[in-house]
């Protein structure tokens, strides 16, 4: 299904590009050249003055014609569930808590074997292949299996921070959110993460990271969610969290904890830089949630599909950005949005609130764009490596071509010309105008191809894993809509 990603990055030089930086200054280099060597970001300008230059020291070269083509900072996932991909519509038009406790928690408790790798795969493969250079996995269940994950990001080349869920108790029976995976409860302990952090920790190259995820305080002990937290500032860990998610969450922490979501989150000691909390849909703004935010320099991970799809309601982005609250990008899981595409992410997260507010631009596409590589990368604490196109930093980068009819009249000339912007044709473009994505200078995507995967092995071997997904679960995709199958 996937081989090993062994292939040295070599030198290579990227010509007469649209190269959007994503740096502090905000600039946009046309016809453009990047040279990359040794897996890093070597040097920046302009085709005629870089070319000449870079030619007359490198025997060996590939030069990459970029014509009309857009180079931008590899995207950054920071809500991704590895897992859910096998899930993909088995679980359509139901409300988060009916969604979780009937569909989505007896699914995840029936994976074996061999289950979470393929899943893992499939995920990866559809995030490389639209432009996702790093992920952040929300929530690694015990029967999908951390193994399954590592083994799947060394074999794919992709950058990863792998959140291994901590469960600190069987679901509160007064809640009556029934959870499957409670039989799992004792693989899911504190211990257990911190062990699987100085196992893996910054392994595979580099390029994997481990993470803390919390479980999510549902009626769950005060002193349990705060050990967590105090376990992270130790270690130095990063930590994520689902938090306030569905309208009744902030019913939730105000009944047994007496406070706003992120007032709870403050004093258990889980804000921090390297703390992303994912949705926060139901913010108590009147109780300072998004001062705790900017003040911890914490980042609340905006994922519009899938709090959309679910009915949970819309983040309040645009007064979190206006606090000056950091705010990253995420897709969540198949069954929550069907796809792992960042581009339709940025798309959507760039019009929604225009709409709820009607008040257009409320978030401009570049907002949006920052949102999805350099955002996410300080989310991670990654900034100083990723997030952006400047010298020095990892060759984590994405090449796009826009094509057909959907992208006309595109042509790079016109930027030049002032007539055509690159940014708002990027965030309502599509991942499937992806032309070549690397990892560490490591070409892991080309020609919208992958180079590393078997795509049609992954598929199949998905459409036999969740075929004894449903079997042992007896979980089948509703018929909601009444439809005759004949």
């Amino acid at each position: 299904m996937a081989t090993n990603q062994s292939d040295e990055p070599v030198a290579r030089i990227f010509i007469h590009a649209t190269t959007v930086t994503v740096n502090k200054e905000r600039e946009v280099v046309l016809d453009s050249a990047i040279f990359i060597k040794s897996g890093r970001i070597v040097a920046i300008g302009k085709t005629k003055d870089l070319l000449p230059e870079i030619q007359t020291t490198e025997s060996s070269l590939e030069i990459v014609d970029c014509t009309d083509k857009i180079i931008i900072p590899g995207l950054i996932n920071t809500h991704a569930h590895l897992a859910q991909s096998l899930l993909r519509g088995l679980a359509e038009d139901l409300p988060l808590h009916n969604w979780l406790c009937d569909a989505i928690w007896p699914l995840e408790a029936n994976y074996a074997e061999n289950d979470g790798h393929v899943a893992s795969l499939l995920t990866i493969a559809e995030m490389l292949k639209t432009g996702t250079t790093c992920f952040l996995e929300a929530m690694l269940t015990h029967r999908s299996g951390l193994d399954n994950a590592v083994r799947a990001v060394e074999e794919t080349g992709i950058r990863a921070c792998l959140g291994k869920l901590i469960k600190v108790a069987e679901t509160n029976p007064d809640l009556k959110l029934k959870d499957a995976r409670d039989r799992d409860v004792s693989s899911m302990s504190l211990s257990s993460a911190i062990s699987a952090y100085e196992k893996y920790h910054e392994t595979v190259n580099g390029r994997l990271h481990m993470w803390f995820s919390a479980g999510t305080p549902r009626g769950s002990p005060f002193s349990a969610h705060a050990a967590i937290g105090t376990a992270a500032r130790k270690h130095g860990i990063g930590l994520t969290m689902h938090c306030a998610e569905a309208p009744k969450d902030l019913s939730i922490y105000r009944q047994y904890y007496h406070c706003s979501p992120l007032q709870f989150c403050k004093e258990t000691e889980l804000t921090s830089p390297k703390s992303v909390f994912a949705h926060v849909v139901h913010p108590d703004a009147k109780a300072g949630d998004f001062d705790i935010l900017r003040e911890s320099n914490s980042t609340v991970s905006h994922n519009p599909t899938s709090n959309l799809k679910l009915g949970s309601g819309i983040c309040p982005v645009p007064d979190m950005v206006a606090a000056g609250v950091n705010v990253a990008l995420g897709t969540d899981g198949a069954p929550c949005n069907n796809t792992y595409d960042m581009f339709r992410e940025m798309h959507l997260a760039s019009i929604l609130h225009g709409g709820a507010r009607q008040e257009a631009g409320v978030l401009n596409a570049y907002q949006v764009l920052e949102f999805a590589t350099m955002n996410g990368a300080r989310a991670l604490g990654l900034e100083d490596q990723i997030g952006s196109l400047e010298i020095g930093k990892k060759a984590d980068i994405v090449i796009v071509a826009p094509k057909g009819i959907s992208s006309a009249p595109w042509d790079s000339s016109q930027v030049f010309a002032g007539a055509m912007d690159p940014v708002t044709m990027l965030v309502h473009g599509s991942g499937v105008d992806v032309d070549m994505v690397l990892v560490d200078g490591c070409v892991l995507v080309r020609d919208g191809g992958l180079l590393h995967i078997d795509e049609a092995t992954i598929a199949r071997k998905a459409k036999e894993s969740v075929a004894g997904i449903r079997k042992r679960s007896g979980i089948s995709a509703r018929n909601h809509m009444s439809l005759k199958y004949i």
